[in-house]
């Protein structure tokens, strides 16, 4: 087990990332704290055992997985499920699942009376690498993902591995992208270490894995700790956000799932970074090869045409004078933030990865 502190003042708190956490989980919580699970309904299926060491007794409300759950209609249905069990003020929740589940525990979490802390038990690669840490939590409009949120910290992140036992190799090779992500704008070192080991650190009880998602967690806490609210420095960790997102707002059931379209999306700026004067096409050679690696896809979906992709773009919470602001790479571990390619150029490259 291994335990890294996020270091925000009065809102710092510890990521712990091993197996076997329950304990630890709750002599964090306490024995008379009121609290509410939120709780991805894959889990009571495939981890009743992990789950109920965990939650105990506690209350637990369903969230339906994907990104058609973001939305303020679930929004109202689970807030009203807490005033129907009697949390107050003083209660607590606790968001079990991925991404999905972090994102609206934390929306509701910093909404539900004007603020209530929350915990991120996050059991998926992506939410362990990337979601369950920093603090941004947040549901989509039609057409925008992400749109309305906070920055609400959660009081402590559990990432247990054992949740990574029963997930399926496409949510897996998901959480990968997250993590080549964190690699190629932070650390020239674990790229190598990733190339070195990809198939390896697929397998949930391979020994590398703990020690990747702590790297990951680590670079991620730095960043935050520096930048907490995206006013600069923190924007590097958009990478491959800007298509990534316009692939999932394309519709209410999107052809990628989150981590696929940021593959899509790192592999798209290294393109077009290449073709703009900063980085070269052996950098998007080599991004290709170790997504492929990792079996993550590697061109658009037949059904987005580039300028669908470019309309969708024009939603984006990034844009800035009406211009969508991408992060380009300079080199690995060197990101350039606020990059404002001409159109032109962006729809030449993302015609050149239309099938």
């Amino acid at each position: 087990m291994r335990t890294l502190s996020l270091d925000l003042g009065r809102r710092s708190y510890s990521i712990h990332i091993g197996r076997g956490l329950e304990a630890r989980f709750r002599d964090f919580l306490g024995p008379v704290r009121p609290a509410v699970a939120l709780v991805d309904e894959h889990l009571p299926v495939c981890q009743a055992e992990r789950l109920d060491a965990y939650l105990g007794e506690m209350p637990r409300l369903i969230v339906p997985r994907g990104e058609g759950s973001k939305t303020l209609a679930e929004v109202e249905r689970l807030a009203r499920a807490l005033l129907e069990l009697g949390l107050g003020r003083d209660g607590l929740l606790v968001a079990v699942g991925g991404g999905v589940t972090g994102d609206l525990g934390g929306f509701i979490a910093a909404s539900y009376f004007r603020g209530i802390p929350f915990i991120q038990i996050p059991s998926t690669l992506l939410a362990q690498v990337d979601s369950s840490v920093g603090g941004k939590v947040a549901v989509n409009l039609p057409g925008a993902k992400n749109s309305l949120g906070f920055f609400h910290q959660p009081e402590a992140v559990f990432a247990d591995l054992g949740f990574l036992d029963t997930l399926d190799l496409r949510e897996k090779r998901a959480g990968m992208a997250e993590l080549v992500k964190m690699a190629a704008i932070a650390d020239a070192e674990l790229l190598d270490r990733l190339e070195a080991g990809m198939e390896t650190l697929l397998d949930e009880n391979g020994p590398d894995l703990e020690a990747a998602i702590y790297r990951a967690c680590l670079l991620k806490a730095q960043v935050v700790e520096e930048d907490e609210r995206e006013s600069g420095l923190r924007e590097i960790l958009n990478f491959g956000h800007t298509l990534g997102h316009a692939i999932e707002g394309a519709g209410a059931d999107p052809p990628w799932i989150h981590g696929e379209a940021v593959a899509l999306g790192m592999l798209y700026a290294l393109h077009l970074g290449g073709r703009t004067g900063l980085g070269n096409e052996a950098m998007a050679d080599r991004m290709e090869a170790l997504l492929g690696r990792a079996g993550l896809p590697l061109r658009l979906p037949v059904e987005l045409g580039p300028r669908r992709l470019i309309e969708i773009m024009g939603h984006d919470k990034k844009m800035r004078k009406g211009h969508p602001r991408w992060v380009l790479l300079e080199d690995w571990g060197k990101p350039r933030i606020g990059c404002r390619p001409k159109p032109g150029e962006v729809l030449a490259v993302l015609e050149s990865l239309s099938p």
